[in-house]
């Protein structure tokens, strides 16, 4: 079926202005935030509620054409990668927050509400959504969803998962499922937190009910100076270790605080090889009994300075250089390819070392961003995409920084999801009988495979020539889409 056809096909069910065909119109839709890989789309349609969702997963089954559904495109993964032959479905246009229900402590959100207008809207009843991406201000609910996205506060509030009560929309043969809901709990499989980080392979969400929780009356923010990264990476396990669970607990080292520091003006310590900020919410008398503790410990583990912001404004902007690290590391090279692993907290010190080391085989650099509470590494590897085999290079640094987190007992993603970027090393967190469960389930919920193919799920013959250039060298299996 010619694009020219499948579009006429569109239009018969949705708007016109609803299906986008022309090569102008489809051209921003050619990638999210991983821009290592792109793709045109066949077509692209944005419906405005959930039945002419329903609708255009009906017309696509019936003609057997695949779909990859989209959110605001702030994914680091490749997850909403279009499909070359393919519909890209994108929710931007179902962007209501349909209701918000103060004494319940719920709202219901159509998937494209940006992450930040959630908390904004509940800010009037006092009340709050907690998880909160560095992306915040674009990322949406419904991408949130699919990569069960986390946050600085994920260290107390949890992931996605923790704060979504239910679910619903269709899967791709345009059958409803309303998974979850408001009740503690409901009957049958919990396949809501099946759905959630799912990545689109099983269903196209369309509504989520997430819970809110009541602002802290008190909020103080700790920045930690240390003089060695070893000594900030003790800390993030001995704060823990003491019994406290603070609110948020993120480090940064050198070269992210030289990247953000002319930027955002934030006060940080350049002189300092790394530092942590680390945050209490509660009462009055709780938080200043945990901010003593904190810098208790953090003392003893070798913080040269210490600092406690002094209001609100200056939270903020002790915050800001840690959520525009990203976008900061354009100061430092032409490109970026942003890492995301976890691994145990006690292992933060080891990891940086072995990335250091890295550095100097690969002669690329890389600095370090992440949560540090729950272990969720970010390396931001650097390079200059116009210099011959400096992508190849920065490719095989990330996936040698994945198999490191999964030996030491971690994992290959925490929040970015695996998309087409983490499909080789899928080949080595899981066995092929976990990889075929994967397969089943997906089967279960699309039996015809064509919800975002090609993702998260690696071939056999893929794992294969993976291990291969393993032992033998050469470059990387990849999705076979055109780079940058």
């Amino acid at each position: 079926m010619t694009s020219a056809d499948l579009a006429a096909e569109l239009r018969a069910v949705l708007p016109t202005d609803c299906v986008l065909s022309q090569d102008e119109e489809l051209r921003p839709y050619e990638c999210d935030g991983l821009p290592v890989f792109r793709q045109r789309p066949a077509l692209v349609v944005l419906p405005r509620d959930a039945q002419q969702v329903r609708q255009v997963l009906l017309t696509c089954n019936r003609l057997k054409v695949p779909v990859v559904a989209r959110g605001s495109g702030t994914g680091l993964s490749g997850g909403a990668t279009p499909h070359a032959h393919g519909v890209l479905l994108s929710c931007a246009r179902m962007n209501r927050i349909l209701a918000i229900d103060p004494k319940g402590r719920t709202a219901r959100l159509e998937p494209g509400v940006p992450n930040l207008r959630v908390s904004e809207a509940a800010a009037v009843h006092g009340l709050y959504y907690a998880p909160d991406p560095s992306s915040q201000v674009a990322c949406s609910i419904g991408g949130n969803v699919a990569e069960n996205s986390g946050g600085v506060h994920c260290l107390k509030y949890g992931l996605t998962v923790h704060n979504v009560l239910g679910v619903r929309g269709f899967t791709m043969d345009g059958a409803a499922l309303e998974l979850g809901g408001c009740v503690a709990d409901g009957p049958g499989l919990d396949l809501l937190a099946l759905t959630i980080g799912s990545e689109g392979l099983l269903m196209v969400v369309t509504e989520v009910t997430v819970k809110l929780l009541p602002r802290p009356p008190c909020v103080r923010l700790v920045m930690a100076s240390f003089a060695e990264v070893h000594h900030a990476a003790d800390a993030v396990a001995a704060v823990i270790a003491a019994g406290i669970i603070p609110a948020a607990m993120e480090m940064m080292d050198r070269k992210a605080t030289a990247a953000v520091e002319p930027f955002v003006q934030a006060g940080y310590d350049l002189s300092a090889a790394a530092i942590l900020l680390v945050e209490a919410d509660g009462t009055d008398e709780e938080v200043a009994e945990q901010v003593a503790e904190i810098e208790a410990v953090l003392r003893k583990c070798g913080a040269s300075t210490l600092r406690v912001a002094s209001s609100a404004a200056e939270r903020a902007l002790f915050w800001s250089g840690r959520k525009n690290a990203f976008p900061a590391a354009g100061r430092l090279a032409p490109d970026y390819y942003c890492m995301d692993g976890t691994i145990p907290r006690r292992h933060v010190g080891k990891v940086l070392d072995a990335i250091a080391a890295m550095e100097l085989r690969y002669g690329l650099s890389c600095m370090n961003v992440f949560h540090a509470g729950d272990g969720n590494l970010h390396p931001v590897i650097l390079f200059d995409a116009n210099e011959t085999g400096s992508w190849e290079r920065a490719d095989r640094f990330g996936a040698e920084i994945l198999e490191l987190c999964v030996q030491l007992g971690g994992t290959i993603t925490g929040e970015h999801g695996v998309g087409v970027e983490k499909l080789n090393s899928m080949c080595v967190q899981f066995s092929s009988a976990e990889r075929a469960a994967f397969e089943a389930v997906k089967e279960a919920f699309d039996p015809a495979g064509l919800l975002n193919p090609g993702k998260v799920i690696p071939t056999l013959a893929r794992c294969a020539e993976y291990g291969r250039m393993r032992v033998h060298g050469g470059a990387l299996p990849h999705a076979d889409l055109p780079r940058f």
